[in-house]
């Protein structure tokens, strides 16, 4: 009990309840962003619908290359950000190694004036976010060779129907396959977006509940209510 009074002692009230509306903000966000991907309401759900499809057109194509490079294709963009986190990870260690960047965040016009201890707990709320996004863009792109192996192992066109194999089948699962590494993909995205939020709090802690709350804003208008979307669903 003591050992709690003394952290919450290390941060001001209102620098809790930044961190708070942070942290319950991005897990309510991406709960909600679930459910509704499994309602058909979001970008995924759409997308999804059409991995499915992908799959199924599959099974009919007796040469698959062509979906063997779309999969390639598709595990570049989580490959792409996983090696540019690795940077921006060790920038962020090289910045907690040093003394100066709390000097320097001081100079910036606005910018909170806090201890070092305080400086170097905003810096490993930015350096958590990233290790996670790491984590996650690495399980899609594993996620993304697991439906590459499916695809190889597709039977032969004819056999589905010589053997009476099911197409539906095949093609809810490894369009489930490629569902979750998208799925995957896009917590490592929104990642990043929620780093720009944390970014806020070097700043003050009003900034950076504000920066949280529109990062979930312009989030849910993209994945729920863009252009993009009614293309999809029309």
């Amino acid at each position: 009990m003591e050992l709690m009074f003394k952290v919450m002692a290390l941060l001001p009230w209102l620098d809790w309840a930044a961190v708070a509306v942070f942290f319950v903000g991005w897990g309510s966000y991406a709960h909600f962003s679930r459910h509704g991907a499994a309602s058909n309401r979001s970008v995924l759900a759409a997308t999804n619908a059409v991995r499915r499809q992908w799959m199924l057109q599959t099974t009919y194509r007796e040469v698959r290359v062509i979906d063997g490079v779309v999969i390639q294709n598709l595990s570049t963009s989580p490959s792409f950000f996983a090696s540019t986190t690795i940077l921006i990870i060790g920038g962020l260690l090289a910045v907690l190694a040093g003394d100066k960047a709390n000097d320097l965040v001081r100079e910036l016009p606005f910018a909170q004036r806090t201890s070092t201890l305080i400086f170097d707990l905003k810096l490993m709320l930015l350096l958590g976010i990233f290790v996670y996004s790491f984590f996650r863009f690495t399980w899609s792109m594993r996620q993304y060779t697991f439906g590459a192996l499916l695809v190889a192992a597709a039977p032969e066109a004819e056999r589905f129907l010589t053997e009476k194999l099911s197409r539906d089948d095949f093609a809810d699962k490894a369009g489930r396959i490629v569902g979750l590494a998208a799925e995957t993909f896009n917590d490592g995205l929104r990642g990043y977006y929620f780093a720009f939020a944390a970014i806020g709090w070097f700043f003050s802690p009003l900034i950076f509940m504000g920066a949280t709350l529109g990062v979930i804003y312009i989030l849910y208008q993209r994945e729920f209510h863009s252009e993009v979307l009614s293309v999809l669903t029309s």
